[in-house]
């Protein structure tokens, strides 16, 4: 279901990076932009890093977007859950401010 405010216009998924946490990143579930065969104990390397970024399709979107809809919308990644663009949380603010300019 979506929040309130959402008008699934994707911006979102197409301006921003997306990170995994960490049993996001450690499930092995989504695609990430950097593809290693290491594995990393510390959890702050791999952010560091940014190594837990979701993969972007070439014109810089979620890879997971298809057809200008979330393919894996029930099973999203936690940021993508807790962001929506009528959400009047501070760290939100300028993200959206972002979204508004596009």
């Amino acid at each position: 279901m979506k929040k309130a405010g959402c008008e699934s216009c994707t911006l979102c998924c197409k301006l921003f990076l997306i990170n995994l946490n960490e049993e996001e990143f450690r499930s092995g579930k989504y695609l990430t932009e950097f593809v290693t065969e290491d594995i990393f104990d510390d959890f702050g390397t791999v952010e560091e890093y940014g190594l837990n970024i979701v993969k972007k399709n070439e014109d810089g979107s979620c890879f997971y977007i298809k057809d200008r809809r979330c393919s894996i919308y029930n099973d999203r990644p936690q940021v993508c859950r807790d962001f929506f663009c009528g959400s009047d949380k501070a760290e939100f603010r300028e993200m959206i401010a972002d979204i508004n300019k596009a």
